[in-house]
């Protein structure tokens, strides 16, 4: 899903958290918004593909945000009752030592009981906190990773990309393959969408068993996915996506006793000094073209 096909679901977000925010005067709303417009920036990379439909992303991360939002504007109104306790206390404090003879036994008591309940609420604070960054940070991940496959979605790989080109050094090789399921929509129509499905886990876990912890995979969209190879030579490329490409043509997937055959094509392309995410990804995508073009089932390498 592109970041313009988002807005709708953000601005959905953000104008049910400001009616939140609306509904407790008492509040600091700047402080308030200024967090909960952060978090909602969170689903930013959220794809298309992470989720069934829109409106079950929608309906999934805006409910979870939400509670966070309940959760912290709670906590305010919490910390808030308890403030002004303590300041109904300090106030009485005050008349009751008004007087010409000072009782400093119950000054110190009372101010002793004043700075018991600040350092709780302190410490209560701080704990809410902690919880709420927690969860923010499990909504993160999730929103990085294809609910389907487990592996990093398309906003992810748009992030990658993003940092790779901005802070690129020359320091090791970088190599992408672009790899694409061949005749995928003939199997969909054939045998349904559960066994496209099916199919996808299947390329995936292959992808997941044969690549090194360093090395990182993407569901680019749809059929199509993107692994990034870090610190390596353009025969290891080669022979990784050969490999590839002989371990999903060389096990035929069983569905509902259809034996089904699955093949893919594969584009190679070198990172280079300078590049974008829209150059690094063109010459891939090229690269998987000519593979397309010439039969299918093979890789080729575009470095140029």
């Amino acid at each position: 899903m592109a970041n313009t096909e988002l807005k709708p679901l953000v601005e959905d977000m953000c104008s049910s958290l400001s009616d939140l925010i609306e509904n407790h005067d008492d509040l600091s709303k700047e402080s308030l918004a200024e967090f909960l417009l952060n978090s909602a920036s969170l689903i930013s990379g959220v794809s298309q593909n992470e989720l069934q439909s829109y409106q079950k992303s929608k309906n999934t991360l805006e409910k979870e945000f939400k509670e966070i939002a309940d959760k912290c504007l709670h906590a305010y109104e919490q910390t808030n009752s308890k403030f002004s306790e303590l300041s109904q206390i300090h106030a009485e404090t005050l008349v009751e030592c008004s007087g010409n003879q000072i009782d400093v036994n119950k000054i110190t008591g009372k101010f002793t009981e004043i700075q018991t309940h600040m350092v709780s609420e302190v410490n209560r604070a701080n704990e809410m906190i902690t919880e709420l960054t927690r969860q923010v940070q499990t909504l993160k991940e999730k929103s990085n990773i294809d609910s389907l496959t487990k592996v990093y979605n398309r906003g992810s790989l748009n992030t990658y990309l993003n940092d790779l080109c901005s802070n690129a050094t020359t320091e090791y090789d970088i190599y992408m393959l672009i790899l694409d399921l061949d005749n995928f929509k003939k199997i969909n129509d054939t045998f349904g969408h559960v066994a496209g499905d099916k199919i996808l886990i299947y390329v995936s876990n292959i992808l997941k068993k044969t690549l090194r912890d360093g090395d990182k995979i993407f569901r680019f969209g749809g059929e199509e996915f993107v692994v990034i190879l870090n610190r390596i030579d353009e025969k290891y490329s080669i022979n990784i996506g050969n490999r590839i490409l002989k371990l999903i043509s060389g096990n035929n997937l069983i569905y509902m006793g259809n034996d089904i055959a699955v093949t893919a094509s594969i584009g190679i392309s070198k990172f280079r000094l300078g590049d974008t995410p829209d150059s690094f990804l063109s010459r891939a995508d090229k690269a998987l073209y000519t593979s397309k073009r010439n039969g299918k089932n093979q890789l080729n390498l575009e470095l140029s």
